[in-house]
């Protein structure tokens, strides 16, 4: 019997009445002949009402502990569905992370996961039963709970599915699926049937906020054929799978933002070898996520480096680079910006369509929207544009490129 995984996210399973709707959803899912396993995140606003309770207990409480106590909302949301599911006349049973035997590895309220023993869900599927998995946790090799940070449950979907060789993983939320654009920026923005991993990898790592990159990385490398829907309707969703030769006939697939960037640059840097290894080593030791990296001689002889992150990373940056000026030589320094944003054209059409920079870069100019870092691969263009302009700026890209209408 086909096996299909469905995640659900905290919005979907919000309440007792969306329960129902979800239970109801995985019946008539088993009712058309598949065997359903179900990944379920905390109902909405529970992780946040458990880290407010300990920080009122302990300002700075012991990530071990938290990691005990966010995995609680888990484990409360996967034992009222399959109550749900009973009431329903599915047979179905809840599975936490251990028992699922998600095995992580890594710093806690971050982990990463190791190795998935499928062995009590496949049995628990032999004897005819629906599997309701606790997302967003596991356990180490030393037995502690673990949970897997942001977008964990859609990582502990695609890793089931790997695991349990399913043959589709649906991916609910409370989209339709992948846009061409936010619809909240882009009015104008369409819906897309499908997407290659790789693309949809892009789309994760510049702001499209549907599905976490490190999720698609796993689907990719296990090659799990996965669906983003809605869970508030029975509309197709987006299906994301390996490319094929169709798919190169689009040039741009979609445009994608990420508000809340900040730049560092540090000017000064002896011309000598060794420079980058040292900067980018003590921002990789302070955990700073790096995104956009820009290096040059300057007419003085001397080089400089620039850096994009996360604003909420400028500080920790800071810290990390200030004890090592010195060392970088006597005229070092650091300067920083922040107020930007990164706007992102994806797609797989680019490996063999020229002049897609071009069009891109006249359609800002012709908007007097002014372009900072530029960054690109195979199938991306990532510029930094002033963040009171990026939703002009996504809408006049995504104008240029005509995405609002479908591919010939």
């Amino acid at each position: 019997m086909p096996i299909i995984v469905q995640k659900y996210g905290g919005t979907s399973v919000g309440s007792l009445d969306r329960i129902r709707n979800v239970a109801a959803r995985i019946k008539r899912t088993c009712d058309d002949g598949h065997q359903v396993v179900a990944v379920v995140s905390a109902m909405g606003g529970v992780t946040d009402k458990l880290i407010a309770m300990s920080g009122e207990l302990c300002p700075e409480p012991p990530d071990r502990e938290l990691d005990v106590l966010l995995s609680t909302g888990e484990q409360q949301s996967i034992a009222l569905l399959a109550m749900a599911l009973c009431s329903l006349g599915v047979e179905a049973a809840s599975v936490t992370g251990r028992q699922a035997g998600i095995l992580t590895t890594g710093a806690h309220t971050r982990g990463r996961i190791l190795e998935i023993d499928p062995s009590f869900m496949t049995r628990l599927l032999e004897e005819g039963r629906t599997l309701v998995v606790a997302g967003f946790q596991g356990v180490t090799p030393e037995g502690n709970i673990h949970t897997l940070g942001r977008g964990g449950s859609d990582l502990t979907a695609i890793a089931v599915a790997a695991a349990l060789k399913a043959d589709v993983c649906q991916i609910f939320t409370d989209v339709d699926g992948v846009h061409t654009c936010d619809p909240r920026v882009v009015p104008t923005a369409r819906k897309l049937p499908e997407l290659s991993y790789d693309e949809m990898l892009e789309m994760a790592s510049s702001g499209s906020k549907v599905m976490q990159s490190r999720s698609v990385e796993t689907a990719k490398k296990f090659n799990v054929i996965f669906e983003v829907r809605s869970s508030l309707n029975d509309n197709p969703g987006t299906l994301v799978l390996e490319e094929h030769p169709a798919m190169e006939n689009v040039v741009i697939r979609g445009v994608s933002i990420e508000r809340s960037q900040a730049r560092v640059t540090i000017t000064g840097i002896p011309d000598s070898p060794g420079m980058s290894a040292k900067i980018l080593g003590v921002l990789g030791e302070a955990e700073v996520n790096l995104d956009m990296i820009v290096s040059n001689i300057a007419h003085d002889g001397y080089a400089r480096q620039s850096f994009t992150m996360h604003s909420n990373d400028l500080g920790r940056a800071q810290a990390a680079l200030k004890p090592i000026l010195a060392e970088l030589g006597p005229d070092a320094a650091i300067e920083t910006e922040g107020g930007i944003a990164k706007l992102s054209c994806v797609g797989i059409g680019m490996r063999t369509h020229s002049g897609v920079a071009a069009r891109m870069f006249q359609a800002l100019g012709d908007a007097g929207i002014n372009i900072g870092m530029i960054s690109t691969s195979e199938i991306k263009i990532a510029v930094t544009v002033d963040e009171t302009r990026i939703e002009d700026a996504a809408r006049v890209v995504h104008d240029a490129f005509r995405l609002d209408q479908p591919p010939d």
